[in-house]
């Protein structure tokens, strides 16, 4: 089942949220309206109680308590729909208003108000007639007399009327309104959402030949802004790997062809004619060159494809990076002799990892430094610890590396000009497993090249047991 879009969730939650908001404040205005008329009522009902009360005081004798009807009358005048009744202690009707509905028990039976300046409001009904009234016993002003009971009543029939049509419109316009505002949330939010429908568009255009596509995150919302920027970096992150990827695809096409287009060349001059078992066997050992080669070639791509998938084996023995830089010193020696070229190693430092890994590693930057070394050159092999880290710098003396290929030293199958290519050794991809082995490690790889010197750099975790402390001896340490 297909769940609703983030535009009709929004949109639901919106009118949700206004709807509630609407009943709610519905519910206020008409309580509101009507505490309105209950307090302007009692207002009115507790005004005339007082002019009852006024009157009352006045009636000091028989004669005065007999006008008391004539001045309650007259005071009513021109107050349609208010009543008021006085009543003595033993049921005797002093007044009552013409066309008053006092049901008997607001008369008699209702009991007295505890603030008698101030008694509560009331309501019935008499039929269809609705009235709001108040009951208080006022004191006699006629010594010996017991109090009478005043009774004054408001006839709320139009009160009610009025209420029932404020809620009739009232109602059925909280309901347009929340009618309006889902329509209104919708487009609020089918506009609002517009920013992730343009990031849409850009991801749809996304394929392995099209990966310019970036998200202008100017003109997009705060909270989108990361999002973007974290695509952007994502985009930008695929595209140099796919570069990267079609690079190494085309120089793999180039490496592998070599050899064997050597391979098929020997095969196919051997069988133009019978030759000499001599002559075969000197093109067999041709062949075993050329195999060995692709051997080699296959062996360094499967290392770094293991390496980019974490396949490495991460042994915790401490290396005491000295003893094997000694020890490629021996195993270089003769073709260091051979060119001319000196091997010096100074200073000492441990490290933790795997050893033939750790070797190799060295092994290729120490090979690196011997083919690009003139006759009469000394590569140095320098090991140092600082803090918590050992430096291992391999310093050779020859033509300084543009620097525009500085960054991509690293890179498989990566050539920076003819004079510092391979001849006939490896395939390229021996600083890049380097790399891969050092990072393995936890560690990082550098390269300096200026001044007719180029120094290869690495900084890996030194070993706990190494308490040594040693200063860099270069000067052209890569931090």
């Amino acid at each position: 089942m297909r769940k609703p879009s983030l535009t009709l969730r929004l949109t639901a939650l919106f009118g949700a949220v206004f709807t509630a908001v609407l009943l709610g404040l519905g519910a206020f205005i008409v309580r509101a309206v009507e505490h309105h008329f209950e307090e302007g009522d009692h207002a009115e009902l507790l005004a005339k109680l007082t002019l009852a009360r006024h009157v009352l005081a006045q009636a000091r004798s028989p004669e005065e308590l007999a006008r008391v009807p004539q001045q309650l009358d007259a005071a009513l005048v021109g107050h349609q729909g208010l009543s008021i009744a006085v009543v003595q202690a033993d049921g005797e009707i002093i007044f009552v208003s013409s066309g008053a509905a006092f049901p008997a028990e607001q008369i008699g039976a209702t009991p007295p108000a505890r603030d008698p300046a101030r008694p509560p409001a009331r309501v019935w009904t008499r039929g269809e007639d609705v009235y709001r009234g108040i009951v208080a016993d006022l004191p006699s002003a006629e010594p010996g007399r017991p109090p009478v009971r005043v009774v004054v009543s408001l006839d709320i029939g139009h009160h009610r009327a009025f209420m029932v049509d404020f809620e009739r419109s009232l109602w059925l316009a909280i309901v347009l309104a929340i009618a309006l505002s889902g329509v209104l949330g919708w487009l609020a939010a089918r506009g609002g959402l517009a920013p992730l429908r343009r990031m849409a568009e850009v991801v749809r255009g996304v394929s392995a030949h099209s990966l310019h596509g970036r998200i202008d995150a100017a003109d997009l919302p705060v909270e989108l802004h990361d999002l973007a920027a974290e695509f952007n970096a994502m985009m930008a992150r695929l595209e140099a790997g796919f570069r990267r990827l079609s690079e190494f695809s085309s120089d793999i096409a180039h490496e592998l062809r070599t050899p064997i287009c050597n391979l098929m060349t020997q095969t196919q001059v051997a069988l133009t004619r019978a030759r000499s078992a001599d002559e075969y066997r000197d093109i067999l050992h041709s062949n075993l060159e050329e195999f060995d080669r692709l051997a080699r070639m296959i062996a360094d791509m499967l290392f770094l494809a293991k390496a980019d998938n974490g396949l490495l084996p991460r042994p915790a023995e401490t290396v005491a990076l000295e003893a094997e830089a000694k020890a490629l010193v021996e195993f270089y020696d003769a073709v260091a002799e051979e060119k001319g070229v000196r091997l010096v190693v100074t200073g000492a430092a441990s490290t933790t990892g795997d050893r033939l890994m750790l070797r190799r590693a060295l092994a290729n930057l120490v090979s690196n430094a011997l083919r690009h070394t003139a006759a009469g050159g000394t590569v140095t092999i320098a090991l140092a610890r600082e803090g918590e880290r050992v430096w291992v710098e391999v310093c050779n003396p020859g033509d300084p590396i543009p620097p525009e290929h500085l960054p991509r030293l690293f890179e498989r199958f990566h050539r920076v000009d003819p004079s510092r290519t391979r001849h006939g050794e490896g395939a390229g991809l021996g600083l890049a497993i380097t790399r891969s082995i050092v990072e393995a490690h936890g560690g990082r790889v550098g390269v300096q090249s200026a001044h007719g010197t180029t120094a290869f750099t690495l900084s890996l975790p030194a070993a706990r047991s190494n308490r040594a402390e040693l200063a860099v001896p270069s000067a052209q340490e890569t931090p």
